[in-house]
């Protein structure tokens, strides 16, 4: 009782009193390492493997090939066989979320107004989506090919003088695309005219619509501006991929139009309106927000038939199954509602693959179908200290959708009377574009943060300083190991058995640190085990093996050797990992098929049966050198294939904690009656109490017992240890003697030969 008790709660401790002379089923496994999304450094719970895909994905293309993080075959191995893990996302240091500005429509019947300078994001935007994953997989704007750029620059032209000030800049040009999928592009040219009163458009043919545009005048164009009347022939839409409406300073805007609007007719003189997009690199203009005016009219909501300016059939550039997309598929301005479409990153319009539906939200904060009320605006994040995080969370309200948060910017208060007729006109201007999304409704701005890329040659076999793109010589990245590992260390709040780091070695210097404290996270919860990766696949020499295992003494963590093949099925490919990553099925199946106290290892419950080969097979002789240095070896018999043939912890000291199954055992019998003890605190200490204790105590060790894990036990709490002196401290002790079922690891049979006609002794 040496032991510092302050605040209540629940304390045990172990006497291991087993020295020789000489000589809980679904708590489940927590992953910790690199995914291809989810939110990183937040321990979350998946409940399959096709869960965790979607959560995490699985396949990811660096180079020219596919590949999958050591992270997901651990996983995958695991869940083949456990219905329940934890994984943390390890990325580098500046990660980002993603997010998308989903912006205010001009055709919500309503009047509305902004004032002029405001900033983007109070002037355009109506609210912003924030994906729950980070990094830069939740990207799927193209930022590379040249194409049409995310900034445009909305002129409204109608019969009568523009004005002097509205012209683009050097290499700018002005493309729109008709309903019947044909483009047309207006450039204004004489790189000496810098004023615009004699500018001019060229087309093939003056009139709009009529004739094919003529791509080689872009190259020519250093001064863009209109004037004047137009003649209009086809109707027009905005490019859709284009996201936010600007104007160039000083350029007046009369009226405002998102992208998928409809413009023009075949009368002539009418309003239309062009997008600008920059030649080259996307993303390269400025943008500003000169907003006068917002105006009203039906006649410019979206209706659809546009060819998809993004792709063959509305397809993201760079949109993928691991990424998503967002639609306002309807907008109802009477009732300041409207609705959002999760999509799929890789659909496209004809055939989209809705992940989520959000009907009827609104911007109306005291509605109780509010957007953030509805979908969730909470951020989480990791806060604190390396050695001391904790998460932190912003937002008033949990997130329900799997994919997104709202950052809601036009928050419209009371939108509707109590005779529920719109209270204030200029409210709708607030409401989203309808249709807006329908071919573009991408994100950007995610970020992996600081990771080596292309990450190939650091992955599998490959594993150096540098494993899986983070290069652990580098302490910002290093800290995200050893910040999730700290933030695990909270037993009360993260619930698990089994630890696992693919991808960290113990023999690479720059790893060890994290090893180190995977080890001191499980001594000091008491209740969780690790399974340590000690060498890397070249190693060869037993010496290192074992010199590596000599290093490290505890019973909560085990070693395995040698490096094993496998057959990646997602990816169609054999890949050589590290022993953690198949052991942690091992691991599952023997819980599932027997108990923890069992050993994982042998014949029925250690086959490797995902296993093509082990890096070397090894004789009796390299097995006997193996176990001695408490190294569990991985053999390879004709006919039974690969096997796990040991199970030994990392304790160096002998006793009945040095084999696995005693150590899982011990962890499992205290968890249950710890966390079944957690019920008496602050109940009477007397008699009744202490007899609750032994009520829930003896049946489940029982029950232990009868399933072999132990030969007997004994539980006292009784006057007898819990004296006047200790009641009147607020304690109540109890004292659990188990003695643990021994494995049967050497078979030792004696065959006598006797002569003929002797008798067989009894």
């Amino acid at each position: 009782m040496a032991e510092k008790i302050v605040s209540p709660g629940v304390f045990t401790k172990e006497i291991d009193a087993s020295f020789l002379p000489a000589a809980i089923g679904d708590i489940g496994a927590v992953v910790v390492g690199p995914t291809v999304k989810g939110p990183a450094l937040v321990p979350t719970v998946v409940s399959s493997y096709s869960e965790y895909q979607a959560k995490f994905g699985d396949v990811f293309r660096s180079g020219s090939n596919y590949y999958q993080y050591l992270t997901s075959m651990t996983a995958q191995n695991y869940l083949k066989h456990s219905g329940k893990m934890t994984v943390v996302r390890i990325m580098g240091a500046g990660y980002n979320h993603a997010s998308a500005n989903v912006l205010t429509g001009s055709g919500n019947f309503f009047t509305g107004s902004a004032t002029a300078g405001d900033t983007e994001a109070n002037a355009n935007t109506s609210f912003k989506l924030h994906t729950l994953s980070d990094g830069t997989i939740m990207n799927n704007k193209d930022a590379t090919s040249g194409d049409e750029t995310a900034a445009t620059v909305t002129i409204t032209m109608t019969d009568g003088d523009l004005g002097t000030e509205n012209q683009f800049t050097e290499g700018e040009y002005v493309k729109m695309i008709a309903t019947d999928g044909t483009e047309a592009i207006f450039i204004l040219t004489d790189s000496s005219e810098t004023a615009v009163d004699t500018g001019t458009v060229l087309e093939s043919n003056s009139d709009i619509g009529t004739g094919t545009p003529d791509s080689s005048l872009l190259a020519d164009a250093t001064c863009i501006a209109f004037r004047g009347n137009l003649n209009i022939h086809k109707q027009y839409q905005i490019l859709n991929e284009l996201k936010t409406a600007i104007t160039h300073a000083n350029s007046p805007l009369n009226g405002k139009i998102t992208a998928g609007d409809d413009v023009g007719d075949t009368d002539g003189n009418v309003s239309i309106v062009f997008t600008q997009a920059t030649v080259g690199v996307a993303g390269n203009s400025t943008v500003t927000t000169d907003i006068s005016q917002i105006t009203q009219g039906t006649s410019f909501n979206f209706s659809g038939g546009v060819t998809d300016p993004v792709g063959p059939g509305g397809i993201l550039l760079s949109g993928n199954q691991n990424n998503i997309r967002w639609e306002i598929a309807s907008v109802n301005p009477r009732k300041g509602t409207f609705s959002l479409l999760i999509r799929r990153g890789d659909d496209i319009y004809k055939r989209k693959q809705i992940m989520e539906t959000w009907n009827n939200v609104s911007l109306d904060t005291n509605a109780n179908n509010y957007i953030a009320k509805m979908i969730g605006d909470q951020d989480v994040a990791i806060g604190g200290t390396t050695a001391d995080p904790y998460l932190t969370y912003t937002g008033d309200w949990p997130n329900k959708s799997k994919y997104v948060r709202v950052e809601s910017l036009k928050q419209t208060a009371d939108y509707l009377d109590e005779s529920g007729n719109v209270r204030n006109n200029a409210a709708s201007a607030s409401l989203p574009g309808l249709g807006s999304g329908s071919f573009g409704g991408s994100f950007t701005g995610g970020s992996d943060g600081t990771i080596s890329h292309p990450i190939s040659s650091s992955l599998n076999e490959g594993i150096g300083t540098i494993t899986q793109g983070f290069d652990l010589s580098d302490s910002d990245q290093k800290d995200q190991y050893i910040q999730a590992l700290s933030l695990l260390s909270n037993a009360d709040e993260y619930d698990f058995n089994l630890l696992l780091i693919p991808g960290i070695i113990r023999s690479i210097s720059d790893h060890t640190s994290v090893i180190t404290k995977a080890i001191d996270v499980c001594e000091a919860r008491g209740d969780a085990f690790v399974i340590v990766d000690s060498v890397v696949h070249s190693t060869t020499n037993l010496v290192t093996v074992t010199d590596q295992a000599k290093l490290m003494d505890s019973n909560y963590g085990a070693t395995y050797w040698p490096w094993v093949q496998v057959s990646d099925q997602q990816i169609g490919t054999n890949v050589w990992v590290p022993p953690s990553v198949v052991m942690s099925g091992i691991y599952a199946f023997n819980d599932k098929v027997a108990a923890p106290w069992f050993a994982p290892a042998g014949l029925n419950r250690g086959g490797l049966e995902t296993v093509v080969q082990a890096a070397r097979k090894l004789t009796h002789a390299n097995r006997d050198t193996l176990y001695e240095s408490n190294v569990n070896p991985i053999a390879t018999f004709p006919g039974q294939g690969v096997v796990v043939w040991g199970q030994k912890t990392l304790q160096k000291k002998s006793s009945a904690l040095d084999r696995v199954n005693v150590r899982r055992l011990l962890i499992k019998v205290k968890k249950f009656i710890a966390a079944s003890s957690r019920f008496l605190v602050f109940e009477q200490n007397n008699a009744t109490t202490r007899n609750r204790f032994l009520n829930i105590t003896n049946p489940y060790l029982e029950q232990v017992q009868a399933q072999s894990g132990l030969n007997a036990f004994r539980v006292v709490m009784d006057e007898s240890n819990n004296t006047p002196d200790i009641v009147d401290r607020n304690i109540l002790y109890g004292q659990i003697f188990l003695q643990p079922t021994r494995t049967a690891e050497f078979i030792v049979l004696d065959f006598t030969i006797q002569p003929t006609g002797a008798t067989f002794p009894e």
